[in-house]
């Protein structure tokens, strides 16, 4: 994402957001596909440490991802087994599962300029944020699910 470009699909952008640990994130709305309640997930042995296991969702086997882990986030105690969730996102034909401790509200840009991320994180090749936006007092980190996901290029192949 650019966030310095003013298009006017840019100033129409929505995100879910959703609570990893106290940060909270936002996935743009279009690459959300539902949301879930977790569920039983099959182990996948040799699997990088952020892939949780595999699950069944109406005939297709989706990989559920720790968003925790993936975020690099430090392990804390367990989230409240009502309030998590597995974001479901899609990407070039792509599902991947995205576990997260609540769902939060939808949020828009509403004028609010998207900054860049902080200093550091953009030279990371692989590093999920892709801006920040001002909220309620604080800030909500935006997510490009592409790299989120470790999806491919064109083939949308799950890296």
């Amino acid at each position: 994402m650019n966030a310095t470009a003013p298009t006017s699909a840019a100033h129409e952008q929505h995100w879910l957001s959703f609570r990893i640990g106290a940060q909270l994130y936002a996935t743009p709305l279009a690459d959300v596909s539902e949301v879930i309640r977790d569920g039983d997930l099959t182990p996948v042995p040799g699997a990088a440490a952020d892939l949780l296991g595999v699950r069944h969702l109406r005939g297709r086997i989706v990989p559920v991802m720790d968003g925790r882990r993936r975020l690099g986030l430090p392990p804390s105690p367990a989230a409240d087994p009502l309030t998590v969730r597995i974001v479901m996102l899609a990407h070039a034909g792509q599902q991947v599962g995205l576990l997260v401790d609540a769902v939060g509200e939808l949020l828009g840009r509403d004028g609010r300029e998207i900054a860049p991320p902080p200093p550091g994180r953009a030279d990371r090749r692989d590093d999920p944020v892709s801006g920040v936006l001002a909220w309620q007092g604080g800030f909500v980190a935006l997510l490009d699910v592409r790299r989120l996901c470790r999806l491919g290029g064109e083939n949308g192949d799950v890296a």
